[in-house]
């Protein structure tokens, strides 16, 4: 089974008065990252959070987003008390010395820096434990979404492997004329330079099967086919995370097509080699967006 590496995933539960909504989204990336975005209720959790989610998503750059409201606030607020007389006291001294009058203090004093701000409490353990269980749920709706495309991308892969396979079979009945056109192109080309007459048949018959041999991709075709039957059994494998195995496959099979191509001379082996590669770039496209 595959699993795409992009995907979306969302939980939220109602937590002592605490509503905690969690996003996931997941795109292509090589290795694990994640960009989070905290209430400072949670920073102190960042480090848990972190190893949870790469234990469960594996590979990807995820972003998270972790909203938690109180009581329909979505920042609980507190008032700085000591803050705000000290602010008091400064500004009645500066009203009394300049003759000002001390109207509207008391909304002055609310806009000044940090006398209010969000509530910095820290999270209890215990509730602590039920936010982790609602990243979990994220996480899994995340990993259920990935799965979900993960079908699609199997599909077409499968298919582009298949196709090459198929190509692979039309090379066969063209090998005997490839072998010929090669013959008698390199006869022509004697009889030309030198004349029929003075062409030595053994030593042309040496030097051709010297050549033939150099230009034989038996060897090619079959690890092409190898490759292929493998690929198709890995796709199948049960495991979650398969994405960079499959590319190194994928990297094999393009080394004996290219192989193919650089050995055929022949003009219809060589299209047949072109719609390979097509395929194969197809496949490694899409190889890239699996996990």
């Amino acid at each position: 089974m595959l699993y795409s590496m992009t995907g979306f995933g969302r939980a939220e539960e109602t937590i002592n008065h605490r509503q905690v909504v969690v996003e996931l989204k997941a795109l292509n990336g090589k290795q694990f990252d994640v960009n989070t975005k905290l209430p400072p209720i949670l920073r102190s959790y960042e480090l848990d959070i972190r190893s949870l989610l790469a234990n469960m998503l594996m590979r990807g750059t995820i972003d998270l987003t972790i909203t938690v409201k109180q009581e329909g606030a979505s920042k609980p607020m507190v008032v700085n008390t000591d803050l705000a007389v000290f602010y008091y006291n400064a500004m009645k001294q500066i009203a009394k010395q300049t003759g000002l009058a001390e109207d509207n203090v008391l909304s002055t004093l609310m806009r000044m820096p940090e006398v209010v701000a969000p509530d910095q409490d820290m999270l209890p353990d215990e509730e602590w434990e039920h936010v982790k269980g609602v990243i979990v749920k994220a996480a899994e709706d995340l990993m259920l979404h990935r799965q979900h495309e993960g079908e699609a991308l199997l599909k077409d892969i499968v298919l582009r492997i298949g196709n090459i396979d198929k190509l692979h079979d039309m090379i066969v009945p063209l090998e005997p004329e490839r072998i010929e056109r090669v013959r008698t192109r390199i006869n022509q080309w004697l009889e030309d330079m030198v004349g029929k007459e003075k062409i030595d048949g053994n030593r042309f018959e040496q030097e051709m099967i010297y050549y033939l041999e150099r230009m034989d991709f038996s060897e090619e075709k079959i690890r092409l086919r190898q490759h292929c039957v493998y690929f198709n059994s890995t796709i199948n494998e049960n495991d979650m995370a398969i994405g960079r195995k499959l590319n190194f496959i994928l990297q094999e099979i393009g080394r004996e097509i290219n192989t193919l191509g650089s050995k055929a001379n022949h003009a219809e082996i060589q299209q047949i080699v072109i719609n390979m590669k097509d395929e194969l770039e197809k496949a490694k496209e899409q190889i890239l967006n699996i996990l």
